[in-house]
């Protein structure tokens, strides 16, 4: 479905997930707005690459700004006809959350309070926003169903997109505002973060220095290629969130609501352990990997394995590129973006 001259916002438009949705977007002939503040969480020089792929686009427009800065947001609400919302931009990372827990209240509640107000106003027909596999935290019963209730998170960045779920779910009820949480699963690919692991991991392999593995490789991860998770992003957006109406208040159902309200896994659903990640990769650099075995670390959770069957049923889609496509894929942009031979 092409939604030709419409607007959409996409907040995070220099990052991973963000520059690849705004791509697609503009590509199939949506009008994008796109907003960062360009943090330097990570190497800002990679994020102003995504967006310089993004500007020959005429159909583009881009604002550095803070979400946090609620009278910005609402400028460019008023100066321009937004018909809906792709809400990425985050402070990510787990690890990162454990030395540094006010910056994720900053971004990732007061942030997202802010795009929900200003949809509110602006009477968005859609917001999508980014959740988190991570919100699942004790829950051990695979796969991870939408389900399933996840009020027991291990790190404050899974608490803190549950908070973005609890308030998206508020807004739905109190002003009709159409809204989908999307808990996205270890997403990799081209453009990545350097944060992730298939990033370091290939830096630190062609390098030949030794990569840092833990919970002695055991480590499962749902590994969801890019394309797969814009694929379900874009068709998310084009189906508003509408009322379950057989949801019921004496068995509430958390992935629906009575209100416009929906959430999705989008993983591969198809578990991978860490040490046959790195044998993969291994295969697409041709050179071996030095490992330091390490326990598990605080906050990680030892496996995740989504269930997609409702964004089967909903938008008919479900992701199944390989690890060895997409880790190729990953290499090949690897490759050419540092010059590595």
């Amino acid at each position: 479905m092409s939604n030709t001259g419409r607007i959409v916002l996409v907040t995070g438009a220099a990052g991973f997930i963000g520059y690849h949705v705004a791509r697609r977007l503009l590509e199939r002939g949506d009008q994008v707005l796109g907003a960062d503040n360009l943090n330097p969480y990570y190497d800002v020089c990679l994020k102003e690459a995504r967006l310089a792929q993004l500007k020959p686009f005429q159909r583009f427009r881009f604002f550095k700004m803070d979400l946090q800065d609620p009278r910005g947001l609402a400028t460019i609400f008023s100066d321009h006809s937004i018909h809906s919302v792709v809400h990425l931009a985050a402070q990510a990372g787990v690890r990162h959350s454990l030395a540094n827990p006010y910056v994720y209240v900053d971004s990732n509640i007061v942030g997202f309070l802010a795009i929900l107000e200003a949809c509110r106003h602006a009477r968005s027909q859609h917001l999508v926003f980014a959740s988190s596999s991570s919100v699942y935290g004790g829950n051990t019963h695979l796969p991870f169903s939408v389900h399933d209730n996840v009020d027991h998170p291990i790190s404050l960045y899974a608490a803190s997109k549950k908070a973005n779920e609890l308030m998206a779910h508020a807004y739905a009820h109190l002003y009709g505002l159409p809204c989908t949480g999307l808990r996205f699963f270890t997403v990799y690919g081209p453009w990545g973060r350097p944060d992730m692991a298939l990033f370091l991991f290939t830096k630190a392999i062609l390098e030949g220095r030794p990569i840092e593995v833990f919970n002695h490789g055991k480590m499962q991860r749902d590994f969801t290629y890019i394309d797969d998770v814009v694929e379900g992003v874009i068709r998310i957006l084009d189906r508003p969130a509408r009322p379950n109406l057989e949801w019921s208040g004496q068995e509430p159902d958390p992935g629906t609501s009575a209100a416009p309200y929906r959430l999705y896994n989008i993983g591969n659903h198809r578990p991978v352990e860490l040490l046959r990640f790195i044998e993969v990769l291994e295969d697409a650099l041709g050179k071996k990997a030095d490992k330091r075995l390490l326990p598990i670390q605080p906050g990680d959770v030892p496996s995740t394995y989504a269930d997609v069957d409702d964004l089967i049923q909903d938008v008919a889609f479900k992701p199944d590129t390989s690890i060895e496509v997409g880790i190729r894929r990953f290499v090949e942009w690897y490759r050419e973006y540092y010059g590595k031979a």
